[in-house]
C-alpha cells in the first residue's frame, strides 16, 4: 500500500520561478492595495483595474521567463511513488506544467475564468475585460478571474480535510500556513497521527507544530526529501 502524503504549497515554492509572493511587508500586492484587486468590493468598484491587474499577472505567468523549478518537478515525481494529495495556495499553473497529474487549487487559478451569471468556469489564457462574453451563456460584464478573493470561501475544503485526516505524512512547502483555513491543516494532520514536515527558508511562527524542518530553498530541499522517500 502506498504511503498517503498530503502536501500544501505556498508562495515560497513559486518565488524561485519568478512569481512574486502574494503580499509584501507593506501590505501591497505588486504596488496595489489588496482591497482594490483581491476583493469582490474592489472588483465592483473598478472592474477595469482588476481585469488589468490579473491580465498582467496571467501574461507574465505564461511568458517564456516563467517555468517550473526543481521543487515542482520533484513533487510530480512523488506522485508516482505515493498516494499524493497536492494542495496549493498558489494561483499559478506551475505544478501542472511540472507534471503533477492533479492539483487542488484552494485559491483558484489565474488561467481560468468564472461567469458569475451562469456559474460556468472555463480555461482562460488570454486577456479578460468587462466586455468579454461568457463562452457558455454569452452574457458580457459578468466574467472574472476564477480566483478566491478575501471574504470568499476557498475551494475543495471538504476533500482537503478528508485527505489530511487520512494522511500518513503532511508537508507544508513555502508557506507560513498562518492564515485560515490553512493555519489549521498541520494541527489536523497531527491529530490524525501524520508525520509533519516543514519546508521554508527559515523558521516561522508555525514551526513548533512540525516534527521535522527542512530549511533552505525549496528547489534544493524538496528534491532531496523526495529522493529520500
Amino acid at each position: 500500500m502506498k504511503t498517503k502524503i498530503v502536501i500544501l504549497t505556498g508562495a515560497g515554492i513559486s518565488a524561485e520561478s519568478g512569481i512574486p509572493t502574494f503580499r509584501a511587508a507593506d501590505g501591497l500586492w505588486e504596488n496595489h492595495r489588496v482591497e482594490d484587486v483581491a476583493t469582490p468590493e474592489g472588483f465592483a468598484r473598478d472592474p477595469d483595474l482588476v481585469h488589468t491587474f490579473y491580465n498582467e499577472r496571467r501574461a507574465k505567468l505564461l511568458s517564456d521567463s516563467i517555468a517550473p523549478n526543481p521543487a515542482h518537478l520533484a513533487l510530480a515525481e512523488l506522485a508516482t511513488k505515493a498516494d499524493l494529495t497536492l494542495i496549493t495556495q498558489n494561483i499559478d499553473n506551475l505544478h501542472e506544467r511540472g507534471g503533477s497529474p492533479e492539483v487542488l487549487h484552494m485559491h483558484g487559478e489565474l488561467t481560468k475564468a468564472w461567469c458569475t451569471a451562469c456559474n460556468h468556469k472555463s480555461p482562460w489564457p488570454q486577456d479578460m475585460s468587462a466586455h468579454s462574453p461568457c463562452p457558455s451563456c454569452g452574457i458580457t460584464g459578468q466574467m472574472r478571474v476564477d480566483v478566491v478573493w478575501f471574504g470568499e470561501i476557498p475551494y475543495h475544503m471538504d476533500r482537503i480535510q478528508r485527505a489530511i485526516q487520512e494522511a500518513d505524512m503532511f508537508a507544508a512547502i513555502g508557506t507560513s500556513a498562518q492564515v485560515y483555513p490553512a493555519s489549521g491543516f498541520v494541527q489536523l494532520a497531527r491529530t490524525a497521527g501524520a508525520k509533519c514536515h516543514e519546508f521554508n527558508l527559515e523558521q516561522t511562527l508555525a514551526s513548533a507544530a512540525f516534527d521535522q524542518h527542512h530549511f533552505g530553498k525549496a528547489s534544493a530541499t524538496v528534491p532531496l526529501w523526495v529522493k529520500s522517500l
